[in-house]
Protein backbone atom coordinates (compact mmCIF):
# COMPACT_ATOMS: atom_id res chain seq x y z
CA UNK A 1 0.00 0.00 0.00
CA UNK A 2 2.45 2.04 0.88
CA UNK A 3 4.05 1.67 -2.74
CA UNK A 4 0.92 3.14 -4.34
CA UNK A 5 1.30 6.52 -2.42
CA UNK A 6 4.58 8.23 -4.47
CA UNK A 7 2.80 6.80 -7.70
CA UNK A 8 -0.55 8.10 -6.59
CA UNK A 9 0.77 11.84 -6.30
CA UNK A 10 2.70 11.57 -9.11
CA UNK A 11 -0.09 11.44 -11.52
CA UNK A 12 -1.44 14.56 -9.71
CA UNK A 13 1.19 16.42 -9.55
CA UNK A 14 1.41 15.53 -13.67
CA UNK A 15 -1.85 16.32 -14.16
CA UNK A 16 -1.40 19.71 -12.44
CA UNK A 17 1.76 20.63 -14.03
CA UNK A 18 0.21 20.32 -17.32
CA UNK A 19 -3.15 22.11 -16.61
CA UNK A 20 -0.52 25.14 -14.87
CA UNK A 21 1.17 24.91 -18.48
CA UNK A 22 -1.77 25.05 -20.71
CA UNK A 23 -3.20 28.08 -17.88
CA UNK A 24 0.08 30.04 -18.63
CA UNK A 25 -0.17 30.11 -22.34
CA UNK A 26 -3.81 31.11 -21.70
CA UNK A 27 -2.77 33.89 -20.02
CA UNK A 28 0.08 35.09 -21.57
CA UNK A 29 -2.38 35.28 -25.25
CA UNK A 30 -4.58 37.06 -22.73
CA UNK A 31 -1.92 39.50 -21.58
CA UNK A 32 -1.29 40.13 -25.36
CA UNK A 33 -4.57 40.93 -26.25
CA UNK A 34 -4.81 43.23 -23.07
CA UNK A 35 -1.56 45.26 -23.36
CA UNK A 36 -1.35 44.83 -27.02
CA UNK A 37 -4.40 46.46 -27.82
CA UNK A 38 -6.83 47.54 -25.38
CA UNK A 39 -4.06 49.05 -22.05
CA UNK A 40 -1.02 49.99 -24.66
CA UNK A 41 2.06 51.84 -22.64
CA UNK A 42 1.48 54.38 -20.62
CA UNK A 43 -2.26 53.73 -20.35
CA UNK A 44 -1.84 49.89 -18.61
CA UNK A 45 -0.19 51.94 -15.74
CA UNK A 46 -2.58 55.26 -16.24
CA UNK A 47 -5.69 53.47 -15.73
CA UNK A 48 -4.72 50.25 -13.79
CA UNK A 49 -4.85 47.42 -16.33
CA UNK A 50 -1.85 46.05 -15.44
CA UNK A 51 -3.21 45.46 -12.24
CA UNK A 52 -6.35 44.36 -12.48
CA UNK A 53 -5.34 42.24 -15.13
CA UNK A 54 -2.79 40.22 -13.16
CA UNK A 55 -5.14 40.19 -10.13
CA UNK A 56 -7.59 38.37 -12.38
CA UNK A 57 -5.37 35.99 -14.38
CA UNK A 58 -3.07 35.29 -11.05
CA UNK A 59 -6.08 33.64 -9.31
CA UNK A 60 -7.58 32.38 -12.27
CA UNK A 61 -4.23 30.27 -13.24
CA UNK A 62 -3.12 29.42 -9.40
CA UNK A 63 -6.74 27.90 -8.62
CA UNK A 64 -7.30 25.64 -11.97
CA UNK A 65 -3.92 23.83 -11.26
CA UNK A 66 -4.88 23.83 -7.65
CA UNK A 67 -8.17 22.20 -8.36
CA UNK A 68 -6.80 20.04 -10.66
CA UNK A 69 -4.19 18.95 -7.97
CA UNK A 70 -7.20 17.66 -5.55
CA UNK A 71 -9.46 16.15 -7.83
CA UNK A 72 -7.24 14.14 -10.23
CA UNK A 73 -7.28 10.27 -9.33
CA UNK A 74 -6.71 7.88 -11.90
CA UNK A 75 -8.37 5.21 -9.99
CA UNK A 76 -11.65 7.11 -10.67
CA UNK A 77 -13.65 5.72 -14.17
CA UNK A 78 -12.44 7.08 -17.02
CA UNK A 79 -15.70 9.04 -18.00
CA UNK A 80 -15.61 10.50 -14.53
CA UNK A 81 -12.35 11.58 -14.48
CA UNK A 82 -13.20 13.49 -17.91
CA UNK A 83 -16.06 14.74 -16.52
CA UNK A 84 -14.32 16.07 -13.63
CA UNK A 85 -11.62 17.52 -15.83
CA UNK A 86 -13.95 18.88 -18.35
CA UNK A 87 -16.02 20.84 -14.92
CA UNK A 88 -12.65 22.39 -14.11
CA UNK A 89 -11.34 23.56 -17.49
CA UNK A 90 -14.99 25.56 -18.21
CA UNK A 91 -15.28 27.27 -15.18
CA UNK A 92 -11.67 28.42 -15.33
CA UNK A 93 -12.81 29.75 -19.01
CA UNK A 94 -15.72 31.51 -17.77
CA UNK A 95 -13.37 33.09 -14.92
CA UNK A 96 -11.00 33.83 -17.62
CA UNK A 97 -13.43 35.16 -20.06
CA UNK A 98 -15.41 37.22 -17.21
CA UNK A 99 -12.16 38.94 -16.20
CA UNK A 100 -11.48 39.49 -20.12
CA UNK A 101 -14.49 41.40 -20.19
CA UNK A 102 -14.09 43.25 -16.66
CA UNK A 103 -11.10 44.73 -18.07
CA UNK A 104 -12.63 45.41 -22.10
CA UNK A 105 -15.12 47.53 -20.17
CA UNK A 106 -12.75 49.23 -17.92
CA UNK A 107 -10.46 49.69 -21.24
CA UNK A 108 -9.33 53.57 -21.85
CA UNK A 109 -11.41 54.56 -25.42
CA UNK A 110 -10.23 58.31 -26.18
CA UNK A 111 -7.36 60.51 -24.88
CA UNK A 112 -9.49 63.77 -24.86
CA UNK A 113 -8.21 67.39 -25.16
CA UNK A 114 -10.34 69.41 -22.74
CA UNK A 115 -9.44 72.65 -23.11
CA UNK A 116 -6.54 73.06 -21.25
CA UNK A 117 -5.57 69.65 -20.26
CA UNK A 118 -6.03 65.51 -21.43
CA UNK A 119 -8.26 63.12 -19.85
CA UNK A 120 -8.36 59.62 -20.59
CA UNK A 121 -11.68 58.64 -21.10
CA UNK A 122 -12.76 54.91 -20.58
CA UNK A 123 -15.28 53.02 -22.18
CA UNK A 124 -17.44 52.86 -18.95
CA UNK A 125 -17.08 56.42 -18.62
CA UNK A 126 -18.96 57.22 -21.68
CA UNK A 127 -23.09 56.75 -21.81
CA UNK A 128 -23.80 54.71 -24.40
CA UNK A 129 -27.22 57.10 -24.77
CA UNK A 130 -25.48 59.91 -25.82
CA UNK A 131 -23.34 58.12 -28.19
CA UNK A 132 -26.16 58.68 -30.98
CA UNK A 133 -24.83 62.55 -30.33
CA UNK A 134 -21.23 62.08 -31.57
CA UNK A 135 -19.77 62.73 -34.87
CA UNK A 136 -20.64 59.96 -37.35
CA UNK A 137 -17.22 58.70 -36.87
CA UNK A 138 -17.29 58.68 -33.55
CA UNK A 139 -20.37 56.81 -32.95
CA UNK A 140 -18.84 53.74 -31.97
CA UNK A 141 -15.89 52.93 -28.76
CA UNK A 142 -12.28 52.17 -30.07
CA UNK A 143 -11.82 48.43 -30.13
CA UNK A 144 -7.80 48.33 -30.45
CA UNK A 145 -6.38 51.12 -28.33
CA UNK A 146 -6.82 54.48 -27.47
CA UNK A 147 -7.86 57.21 -29.96
CA UNK A 148 -7.31 61.51 -29.83
CA UNK A 149 -10.42 63.43 -29.39
CA UNK A 150 -10.51 66.85 -28.72
CA UNK A 151 -13.98 68.71 -27.43
CA UNK A 152 -15.43 71.08 -29.42
CA UNK A 153 -16.18 75.05 -28.16
CA UNK A 154 -19.25 75.43 -25.94
CA UNK A 155 -21.94 77.31 -28.67
CA UNK A 156 -22.80 80.02 -26.15
CA UNK A 157 -22.62 80.51 -22.22
CA UNK A 158 -25.96 79.14 -21.09
CA UNK A 159 -24.27 75.52 -22.53
CA UNK A 160 -21.15 76.20 -20.83
CA UNK A 161 -23.12 76.96 -17.60
CA UNK A 162 -24.77 73.81 -17.81
CA UNK A 163 -22.21 71.68 -18.96
CA UNK A 164 -20.00 72.44 -15.72
CA UNK A 165 -23.33 72.09 -13.56
CA UNK A 166 -23.38 68.63 -15.36
CA UNK A 167 -19.89 68.14 -14.78
CA UNK A 168 -20.17 68.62 -10.51
CA UNK A 169 -23.01 65.92 -10.44
CA UNK A 170 -20.26 63.27 -12.35
CA UNK A 171 -21.23 63.76 -16.19
CA UNK A 172 -17.36 64.34 -16.96
CA UNK A 173 -16.86 66.65 -20.19
CA UNK A 174 -14.33 64.62 -21.87
CA UNK A 175 -16.70 61.77 -21.33
CA UNK A 176 -19.86 63.24 -23.17
CA UNK A 177 -19.87 62.33 -26.67
CA UNK A 178 -22.07 65.50 -27.40
CA UNK A 179 -19.12 67.77 -27.08
CA UNK A 180 -16.66 65.26 -28.98
CA UNK A 181 -14.67 66.37 -32.05
CA UNK A 182 -11.50 65.38 -33.98
CA UNK A 183 -8.56 65.75 -32.50
CA UNK A 184 -7.12 67.76 -35.53
CA UNK A 185 -9.81 70.11 -35.24
CA UNK A 186 -8.51 71.34 -31.98
CA UNK A 187 -4.88 71.43 -32.59
CA UNK A 188 -4.75 75.38 -32.30
CA UNK A 189 -6.14 75.33 -29.44
CA UNK A 190 -4.20 72.59 -27.84
CA UNK A 191 -1.31 74.49 -28.94
CA UNK A 192 -2.67 77.89 -27.35
CA UNK A 193 -2.52 75.90 -24.31
CA UNK A 194 0.65 74.28 -23.85
CA UNK A 195 3.99 75.36 -22.37
CA UNK A 196 7.62 74.59 -23.27
CA UNK A 197 8.92 71.56 -21.52
CA UNK A 198 12.19 74.11 -20.62
CA UNK A 199 9.67 75.84 -18.48
CA UNK A 200 8.63 72.64 -16.88
CA UNK A 201 12.15 71.75 -16.22
CA UNK A 202 12.64 75.20 -14.25
CA UNK A 203 9.43 74.04 -12.43
CA UNK A 204 10.30 70.37 -11.02
CA UNK A 205 14.47 70.68 -11.22
CA UNK A 206 14.61 67.16 -9.21
CA UNK A 207 12.84 65.88 -12.44
CA UNK A 208 15.32 67.49 -14.86
CA UNK A 209 17.06 63.87 -15.29
CA UNK A 210 13.94 61.84 -15.67
CA UNK A 211 12.43 64.16 -18.15
CA UNK A 212 15.47 64.05 -20.05
CA UNK A 213 15.49 60.32 -20.01
CA UNK A 214 12.02 60.20 -21.43
CA UNK A 215 12.25 62.43 -24.11
CA UNK A 216 15.84 60.33 -24.93
CA UNK A 217 13.44 57.77 -25.56
CA UNK A 218 11.15 59.66 -28.62
CA UNK A 219 14.58 61.12 -29.72
CA UNK A 220 13.57 64.69 -29.33
CA UNK A 221 15.30 67.56 -27.36
CA UNK A 222 13.19 69.38 -24.15
CA UNK A 223 13.64 72.44 -26.55
CA UNK A 224 11.43 71.26 -29.59
CA UNK A 225 8.61 70.19 -27.56
CA UNK A 226 5.79 71.70 -25.23
CA UNK A 227 4.16 69.90 -22.61
CA UNK A 228 0.52 69.73 -21.57
CA UNK A 229 -1.25 68.02 -18.14
CA UNK A 230 -3.31 65.09 -18.25
CA UNK A 231 -5.17 63.20 -15.78
CA UNK A 232 -5.87 59.74 -15.65
CA UNK A 233 -8.09 57.54 -13.58
CA UNK A 234 -6.02 57.37 -10.82
CA UNK A 235 -3.11 59.85 -11.14
CA UNK A 236 -2.09 63.05 -13.07
CA UNK A 237 0.44 62.85 -15.66
CA UNK A 238 2.26 65.12 -18.34
CA UNK A 239 1.77 64.67 -22.27
CA UNK A 240 4.20 65.90 -24.44
CA UNK A 241 4.11 67.00 -27.66
CA UNK A 242 5.27 68.31 -31.25
CA UNK A 243 4.94 72.24 -31.04
CA UNK A 244 3.93 72.88 -34.71
CA UNK A 245 1.27 69.68 -35.12
CA UNK A 246 0.47 68.70 -31.60
CA UNK A 247 1.43 65.10 -32.45
CA UNK A 248 1.76 63.22 -28.94
CA UNK A 249 5.24 61.93 -28.54
CA UNK A 250 5.71 60.82 -24.91
CA UNK A 251 4.05 60.86 -21.32
CA UNK A 252 5.35 60.80 -17.91
CA UNK A 253 4.06 60.28 -14.38
CA UNK A 254 4.92 64.11 -13.83
CA UNK A 255 1.76 66.20 -11.88
CA UNK A 256 2.39 69.40 -13.91
CA UNK A 257 -0.53 70.99 -12.98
Amino acid sequence: MTSSIPSFWKDRFKASGIHLGISLVLAVLAGALVFGLWYPYPYREISGGRELFLLLVSVDVVLGPLITLAIFDRRKPGRELIRDLTVVGLIQLAALGYGLWSVFVARPVYLVFEYSRFVVVHAVDVPLDMLGQAPANLQSLPLMGPKLLSLRPFKDNNEKVNATLAALQGATLSARPDFWQSYAAGTADVLQNAKPVTGLKSRFPTWVNAIDSTLAATGRKSDTLVYVPMIGRKSYWTVFLDPISAEVVGFMPLDSF
